[in-house]
């Protein structure tokens, strides 16, 4: 059987795929079992194909856990005889077992609300695939939405080494509402976009936040953080 150091428990496989979710820490088992100063696991996965994230060992078929930490990684028969008279085991059928992933930073909500209605640029090599990407997003977007590009690009990953211009956008999008969020430094609304949040030459610009305007005082579409991203999220916010 697998004995795990801490560095390797946090590595290895967690059954994420099976809603559970295991952190790693050491525990040295007998060979007979569990002794007195052990305790039997709360839950074994067997019949499984983990993914353990060990190189000495990148797979395993059973796993066993107690109290949210792994106790030992192995084969079935190694691992099915450590269960207690209370311990729960889930046959996983064969299924693949992955590490658990914990991401410190989500936005389910968004997501979830805006998945269809958000256009990826991540990875995209050169702004004329993102901006046909745009124009395909638009003609996919319902009437009163908005297409949305928010985040998960930068600028000097296209060819041509520079963000669209405000120009491009209208054209790309003449009457569907555009906000495309980079990094956290700035964003870019076309016409449509700055008639839906009633952004005009009256509208002043909140503290530590820029909404630039033209020679003659309309907004250009370019809204900027200085440094205070407010009035970015802000501006997001009154989308549908």
């Amino acid at each position: 059987m697998m004995k795990l150091t801490r560095r390797e428990m946090l590595h290895t496989a967690t059954a994420a795929s099976l809603g559970i979710a295991l952190k790693g820490c050491t525990m040295t088992r007998n060979a007979d079992g569990p002794t007195a100063s052990d305790a039997y696991p709360d839950l074994i996965v067997h019949n499984a194909s983990i993914t353990t994230m060990d190189p000495a060992r990148p797979e395993a078929s059973a796993v066993a856990a107690a109290s949210g930490k792994f106790l030992a990684v192995g084969a079935d028969a190694e691992i099915l005889a450590l269960r207690g008279p209370d311990t729960r085991v889930l046959d996983a059928g064969g299924r693949r077992v992955i590490p658990g992933l914990n991401d410190s930073h989500l936005h389910i909500i968004r997501g979830g609300l805006n998945y269809n209605l958000e256009l990826r640029w991540d990875g995209v090599p050169s702004l004329a695939d993102a901006m046909r990407m745009l124009r395909e997003q638009v003609t996919r977007t319902p009437q009163g939405q908005w297409v949305r590009v928010v985040g998960g690009f930068a600028e000097l990953q296209f060819a041509e080494r520079r963000l669209p211009t405000l120009a491009e956008l209208n054209e790309a999008a003449p009457d569907t509402p555009v906000f495309i969020l980079h990094l956290y430094d700035r964003a870019l609304l076309n016409r449509a976009a700055l008639r839906a949040v009633g952004y005009d030459k009256n509208t002043q610009s909140p503290p530590g936040c820029e909404i630039q305007k033209d020679a003659s005082g309309n907004p250009t579409g370019m809204l900027i953080a200085r440094p205070n991203a407010l009035i970015l999220y802000a501006t997001l916010a009154k989308g549908p």
